[in-house]
């Protein structure tokens, strides 16, 4: 898969179990750490865990298992590391906290209105 495949597959599986202001942003340019950002907001511990694990299964399925997992414990952020590919998935008040919107500013964000399902 190329890491725009599976940053659209994470998209996916977020928007599948109601992830909420997904975003997509393009950092290959910028940064050498990864050539996507996914951020994504949960609305509890469980939903964070359950988005998680949906973008875990995911990826494996189509055989690309996370490099890295951070951040279960804490219950407020998980972090996918996919190598090309970091997902983020936040409770709204670690989102705004940590601002990666703001931060990678200058990453271009993907237009996502073909590829989520929900309002």
């Amino acid at each position: 898969m190329t890491p725009k495949e599976i940053a659209l597959e994470c998209v996916r599986a977020l928007d599948a179990k109601k992830g909420r202001d997904i975003k997509l942003l393009e950092t290959g340019e910028l940064t050498t750490l990864a050539d996507y950002f996914v951020i994504c907001s949960a609305t509890s511990t469980t939903q964070i865990k359950a988005l998680a694990d949906a973008c875990e299964k995911a990826l494996k399925d189509a055989g690309e298992p996370p490099h890295h997992i951070e951040g279960h414990r804490g219950g407020t952020w998980v972090l996918l590391d996919f190598s090309s590919v970091v997902v983020h998935i936040f409770n709204e008040e670690a989102r705004k906290f940590y601002d990666l919107e703001r931060l990678w500013s200058d990453a271009v964000p993907m237009d996502l209105s073909g590829v989520l399902t929900q309002d």
